[in-house]
């Protein structure tokens, strides 16, 4: 009879014992994810964008669609320097700007690249310490940055297009080459030689998959390829965005976690956002509106440009092209069949002179191709500024 209660006993306890140890893994699990939340929400920096601004902004727009203003520092501070070599002076403009207009449905985007030479007018901004930075009739578009910090590049924009900037999101060099290598890399394309003594870039004729460091060369290199414009880097930089677009859907980060949890804790430590996007939630609440959109659902485009007067080293808006675009992305309309058919060329894709001569049997193919690219525009290309600085 004994024997008999012994057993229910046991079992018992290697019941109570089991419970124990599923509600231990339960309670571990719960700190950990606890853990990561804390890690990758502390990770962000923000800026009060709507504080600084105030209530003198274009509206918000009540279909659905939004804007997203992105932009690449020039900043030298931390780990940029060893990066990006050159001196600024302790300042910091936005070599990059990328208005991101995603439709009511978010099923499509439009990008619009602003050149960082464009000849705009400045209001007057206040800058992070709180004083008052007077604008300017004429000014360069990254200019504003350096002038009153990123609220001031929010509201120049938003001058300039007319449309409300829901949110901003800043990377600088350093924050990039790290985004590149925490999702693998990027394949990029090119039909010509690029070489560039100042971006370090050096790549023959065909197809590479680029780390961090060699991602970051491509996207900032002028002088290698092409006139030398500035026009001719940002094509780079939309070959660029939808290689990493592409990489980020073929990686399956929801299927694995550690690649996931690298991927944002990097994320989370190479970006500034406007302080409502600051969170973790907010950032996927954010990726969940721009799941269903690739690189086959975005277009990217340049503002059009033509040559200052009187500047052939700057550019401004060209009109009425500038306007019609600017009015299409306010409508939510997709941008003017005219704006892509005038966009420049990609020089990285350019049709060679002459072709490369083939090696000979047992010869070894040279590092970079002779064959060079035409040139798309004359030596003094709208946007060829005298000076690199990004």
């Amino acid at each position: 009879m004994a024997e008999h209660q012994r057993v229910p006993s046991r079992r018992r306890k290697l019941l109570r014992v089991a419970a124990c140890g599923s509600a231990a893994l339960v309670v571990l699990g719960a700190g950990a994810a606890g853990y990561a939340y804390l890690r990758l929400d502390g990770n962000i920096k923000s800026v009060d964008i709507d504080a600084r601004l105030g209530t003198a902004r274009p509206p918000t727009a009540t279909d659905g669609s939004f804007n997203l203003l992105v932009l690449g520092s020039d900043s030298r501070a931390g780990g940029n320097a060893e990066l990006a070599g050159g001196d600024t002076g302790g300042t910091a403009r936005s070599d990059t700007a990328m208005v991101l207009h995603v439709n009511q449905d978010h099923s499509r985007a439009d990008v619009v690249s602003i050149p960082r030479d464009t000849l705009v007018p400045r209001p007057d901004c206040t800058d992070p310490q709180g004083r008052t930075v007077p604008g300017a009739k004429r000014a360069m578009f990254n200019s504003a940055y350096e002038a009153g910090g990123a609220a001031c590049a929010v509201k120049t924009v938003e001058q300039l297009s007319g449309l409300r900037m829901d949110h901003y999101v800043e990377v600088d060099f350093a924050g990039f080459a790290r985004l590149v290598d925490a999702i693998g890399g990027a394949t990029v394309t090119t039909t010509v030689a690029i070489h560039d003594k100042d971006s370090g870039l050096d790549l023959a004729p065909g197809e590479h998959h680029l780390d961090g460091k060699q991602a970051l060369a491509f996207v900032r290199t002028r002088h290698g390829v092409g006139d030398g414009s500035d026009l001719g880097r940002i094509e780079l930089q939309k070959q660029m965005v939808r290689s990493l677009l592409k990489q980020v859907g073929g990686i399956g980060l929801m299927s694995n976690p550690v690649k996931l949890w690298s991927v944002g804790d990097t994320l989370t430590r190479s970006i500034t956002t406007d302080s409502a996007l600051a969170s973790v939630n907010s950032l996927v609440g954010l990726a969940e509106q721009l799941k269903g959109i690739g690189p086959d659902q975005l277009s990217l485009v340049t503002l059009p440009v033509a040559a200052a007067p009187g500047d052939p080293d700057r550019v401004v808006e060209q009109q009425p092209a500038a306007d019609r675009l600017w009015a299409a992305l306010k409508a939510d309309q997709p941008v003017p069949p005219s704006v892509v058919a005038d966009q420049p060329p990609n020089p990285a894709e350019a049709t060679p002179t002459a072709p490369a001569k083939a090696p000979t049997a047992g010869a070894k193919a040279p590092a970079t191709a002779s064959a060079k690219a035409p040139a798309t525009a004359p030596a003094t290309a709208p946007g060829t500024a005298p000076a690199e600085r990004g």
